[in-house]
C-alpha cells in the first residue's frame, strides 16, 4: 500500500493514474514487488487481450526499432543528419539503437552487469544511491 492505495487491489474499476502514482510513492520499483513476494501482477501492469491485439494487428508489419548509425559521425554534416534522426527516433519511438559507436564490448558487458548488481540490492540501499545523485 502507498498513500492508502492498494496496488495489489484485484478491483476492476480503479483509477489507473491513482494507483500509478502509489506505485511511484513506494520507490520500489518491478523488482522491489517481485521481492516483496508478489504473487499476482497488479491490475496496472494489466491491459485486456483484445485492447492489445487491436492496438498491435495493425502494426504487426511496422514495428522495427530506429537504428542510429554513428559512421563518420566526427564529420559536420554527418553530426547534423545523426541528430535529426535522433530527433526523429525520440519523438516517434522514445528510444533507438546505436551502432558503429566504438565502445568496446568488454565496457558494455560491465555496464549490463553494473545495472544487474544495483538492482539486485536491497531496496532501501538503490534508494539512499539514487538520492545521493
Amino acid at each position: 500500500m502507498a498513500g492508502g492505495i492498494d496496488i495489489f487491489s484485484d478491483d476492476q474499476d480503479y483509477d489507473r493514474m491513482e494507483m500509478l502514482k502509489a506505485f511511484d510513492e513506494i520507490e520500489a520499483g518491478v523488482k522491489g514487488l517481485m521481492d516483496s513476494g508478489l504473487s499476482k501482477i497488479p491490475n496496472i501492469f494489466l491491459r485486456p487481450s483484445e485492447e492489445l491485439c487491436e492496438k498491435l494487428s495493425h502494426k504487426k508489419a511496422q514495428i522495427q526499432v530506429p537504428v542510429i548509425d554513428l559512421t563518420n559521425v566526427q564529420k559536420l554534416d554527418r553530426r547534423k543528419q545523426v541528430v535529426e534522426e535522433v530527433r526523429i527516433a525520440l519523438e516517434t519511438w522514445g528510444f533507438f539503437q546505436v551502432v558503429n559507436h566504438g565502445i568496446p564490448l568488454t565496457v558494455l558487458d560491465g555496464m549490463i552487469e553494473g545495472v544487474r548488481q544495483f538492482n539486485d540490492q536491497d531496496v532501501k540501499e538503490k534508494k539512499s544511491i539514487i538520492r545521493g545523485i
